[in-house]
């Protein structure tokens, strides 16, 4: 099969090109903004999913069976701050794809998120009604709005709080945050009140190629499978680097003034991915060993 992945040069799209780069069953092409990022023995081209040109360039050069759109604008706050530029990236781009999707009967598969919910309860299935309390969850949710109406064949992975490195380290997530700062015995203030099912990068794109590679439609929660709150994921942090867990305070969301508001709990209830994908994610604490691990790896290198 001819996979084109979008935004390959993120966490997720590293993570998937190196997944399915080496599966000689698929041709793969990773495209993305900027110069190639990843160290992988992949194709890359440059391309802009907002830019209709661009976009139809390589759909005409490539003509990809399945295409995984892992591109976005995430960053919660700046998606607050930055509408415009939020809605181009997150809703404007997708309008692009379905088009090139549709034009080259392209099974289409989006990466979506938890943020479309209110928070006001959790975990939760796909058949949870949406209410967003944020511009981000806003724009996500439109996007999905936009695929489920289209005429393709088409996927929705919805995730949470993905965490993971890439290869020049040049992304932080809590596992390493919380190391990093009881090993310079910084005392760290930490939510309690908030609750998710934290999701390794590897779990993720493996749910994303097995939705793919079954050409599988629908909705999927694609998470991880433990139900914490970021306290407690710190606590399992330095439990396992044997770090001074007297060092994290617990507070709570009322304590932290950002520009976006969060959704208190959501996670997943991954029934549905488990029973018709065969997904069976990592608990966090091996996902801690699995980062640990890569950390280690990139460092000796």
């Amino acid at each position: 099969m001819r996979i084109l992945i979008t935004g390959g040069n993120g966490l997720l799209g590293q993570k998937l090109v190196k997944l399915i780069s080496e599966d000689s069953n698929h041709e793969l092409l990773a495209t993305g903004r900027g110069p190639v990022r990843f160290p992988y023995n992949a194709e890359y081209q440059e391309m802009d999913i907002s830019d209709a040109g661009s976009v139809e360039r390589v759909f005409n050069d490539f003509k990809p069976e399945a295409v995984i759109n892992t591109a976005a604008m995430t960053n919660v706050d700046q998606c607050e701050l930055n509408q415009a530029d939020c809605h181009i990236m997150n809703v404007d781009a997708v309008k692009v794809l379905i088009s090139a999707c549709t034009k080259y009967t392209s099974f289409l598969l989006h990466l979506s998120t938890d943020f479309i919910f209110d928070g006001s309860h959790g975990p939760l299935r796909e058949e949870e009604s949406p209410r967003p309390v944020n511009y981000y969850g806003e724009t996500k949710l439109e996007a999905e709005d936009l695929i489920i109406n289209s005429e393709l064949n088409w996927a929705l992975a919805r995730t949470v709080l993905v965490y993971g490195v890439v290869s020049d380290m040049s992304r932080s997530n809590i596992i390493l945050w919380v190391r990093d700062s009881l090993n310079e015995g910084k005392t760290i203030r930490v939510v309690d009140d908030q609750w998710r099912t934290p999701t390794l990068a590897e779990d993720l794109a493996d749910g994303c190629y097995r939705i793919v590679s079954q050409k599988a439609t629908g909705i999927f929660n694609i998470s991880g499978k433990d139900y914490l709150t970021p306290y407690q994921m710190a606590i399992y942090t330095a439990d396992y680097f044997g770090l001074d867990k007297g060092l994290i305070e617990k507070t709570d969301s009322t304590e932290f003034k950002q520009p976006a508001a969060r959704p208190m709990k959501t996670g997943f209830i991954l029934e549905k991915a488990q029973k018709e994908l065969g997904y069976e994610p990592h608990s966090f604490i091996e996902g801690i060993g699995i980062v640990a691990r890569q950390v280690d790896s990139i460092h000796k290198n």
